[in-house]
């Protein structure tokens, strides 16, 4: 992908998003309501068979290739005591995401799910940002290169997960930066800290606000600045999915974080976008509410890597299964009077 090769063409790709097709729509539509069913009886299954109709420009979508792509980095400011666990803990997990161990693999395993693990430079961490930008213009931009790579030609659907010790205090910090409020409004317990560890974190996101308040107000200064590179390839992969037509499913607060500078800046973003669930961590509701997007579920899942999201996947597969297999009133030859 040459998305972003510079600044500049990253601000063109976000600047120049495509719309849904509006033929497909409209006769997606109009076989929702030739189907053997009252009117919106199957409720978001629905609505989310038509989004995906939109998106894949046909009557009938589908998905025959699905992945999930998850994206590890680490961060500098985890020196501050921001998380439960030692940084060390991002690589060894990233270990057992390859060996098949950890819950996005059974998860992703269950969903039909092609999983792709991108560990992004783990013995080079972000700069910590409570003292300077996570990264600089080129870590940014390869960043958001590395998240467009997971983007080819034939893709249905993405599923996007992270993995970076301390990333809720980054997603926080992006939250606040983007969307206004202070830390406290964003900070939350992360992997279970105390409330000791809790006002230490919102400590940290202060100081990082306060340092970066006169930065230029553009989503790639917010990425560079407050993001971790994990972070900055979800936008990537995001504004790459909708220049290809693919739909997005969003993981919880963290994956959601990428989304805010974007949004602050084209509110268009997520459009072609499904929020897979609404996690436990405190921001996430808030976040979803700003950004208007509707969870398809509510587990009280806080684990990140992607596993809320794959679960919805299993309800939209299901979607799309009663979309096109169902018969029309005139096919089974029922009455719609």
């Amino acid at each position: 992908m040459t998305l972003f090769s510079s600044i500049a063409a990253f601000e063109a790709a976000l600047d120049g998003l495509p719309a849904a097709d509006a033929s497909a729509l409209e006769v997606a539509r109009a076989r929702q309501a030739q189907l053997t069913k009252p009117a919106g009886s199957l409720g978001r299954l629905e609505e989310v068979a038509v989004f995906f109709a939109g998106w894949q420009c046909r009557e009938k979508p589908r998905i025959n290739k699905a992945r999930a792509a998850i994206f590890a980095g680490n961060h500098g400011f985890t020196v501050h005591g921001v998380s439960a666990f030692p940084a060390a803990v991002t690589a060894q997990m990233v270990a057992n995401f390859e060996a098949g161990g950890a819950a996005i693999n059974a998860l992703s395993n269950a969903a039909g799910l092609e999983l792709k693990v991108i560990a992004l430079d783990l013995d080079r961490p972000t700069a910590d940002f409570t003292v300077a930008p996570a990264m600089s213009d080129d870590d940014c931009l390869a960043a958001l290169s590395a998240g467009a790579s997971v983007i080819e030609a034939g893709l249905d659907v993405l599923v996007v997960g992270e993995m970076g010790i301390g990333n809720t205090t980054a997603a926080s910090a992006l939250c606040a930066r983007a969307l206004g409020g202070a830390a406290v409004d964003w900070v939350g317990r992360g992997t279970g800290l105390d409330a000791e560890g809790v006002a230490r974190k919102i400590m940290i996101v202060d100081r990082a606000l306060d340092v970066h308040r006169d930065a230029p107000a553009t989503a790639f200064e917010a990425l560079r600045r407050l993001g971790g590179r994990e972070i900055v390839a979800i936008a990537g992969a995001v504004i790459a999915a909708r220049h290809a037509r693919v739909p997005v499913v969003l993981d919880g607060f963290i994956t959601c974080s990428a989304i805010a500078p974007l949004m602050a800046v084209a509110p268009a973003i997520t459009a072609h976008l499904l929020a897979g669930h609404c996690s436990a961590e405190q921001g996430h509701r808030r976040l979803l509410d700003r950004l208007g997007l509707d969870p398809i579920l509510s587990l009280d899942m806080r684990l990140g890597e992607g596993s809320g999201a794959a679960v919805a996947v299993a309800v939209i597969r299901s979607a799309l299964a009663a979309h096109a297999g169902m018969a029309t009133f005139t096919e089974a030859g029922v009455s719609q009077e």
